[in-house]
């Protein structure tokens, strides 16, 4: 935690968009992950290709792609920046105690402000498919986490979850 004011809220305690006109543009990246947990029987047919509705995988790897670009249309006082990259990787891993899809999400940008919240919306939306395209099989598919493991870049440096 900080003890800076509330970056967020004008000097009347309001919601305002943060003014980063002044900032330096760098070199910004930021990697989010999801866990969705999953039967058995779902996990096979994902790794098999034979879901119903079809590659409920590459289906969530788009739909995390395509919430990176919608992000600051979701968060309202996030910045509508240049996303200049984006890496997805959807993969079925078979937990101690479960299954598990993990949406893993990086985001990489050259701007004046960070794109934490863009992965984080990205692995999010795709946890979201998942459950989307595997409900008529599973009805308890379920997010377990949604969490930023890495952001690299502007004023506050280098960042990683401890884990």
């Amino acid at each position: 935690m900080t003890d800076s004011p509330l970056t967020h809220l004008n000097e009347r305690g309001e919601a305002r968009m943060v003014d980063v006109t002044a900032k330096e543009v760098s070199t910004r990246s930021a990697t989010a992950r999801c866990r969705v947990g999953v039967s058995d029987e779902v996990a096979d047919l994902l790794r098999s290709g034979q879901m119903p509705k079809g590659d409920a995988l590459a289906v969530a790897r788009i739909a995390a792609i395509q919430a990176t670009k919608r992000t600051p249309d979701l968060i309202p006082l996030c910045h509508p920046i240049a996303v200049h990259g984006v890496d997805v990787d959807v993969t079925v891993v078979d937990g101690e105690l479960s299954t598990e899809v993990v949406i893993l999400a990086t985001v990489r940008t050259a701007d004046r402000t960070g794109v934490e919240m863009e992965a984080l919306t990205a692995a999010a939306v795709g946890g979201l498919t998942v459950i989307d395209m595997v409900k008529g099989r599973d009805r308890s598919a379920a997010i377990r986490e949604v969490v930023l493991l890495e952001k690299l870049g502007g004023r506050s440096g280098h960042w990683t979850r401890p884990e």
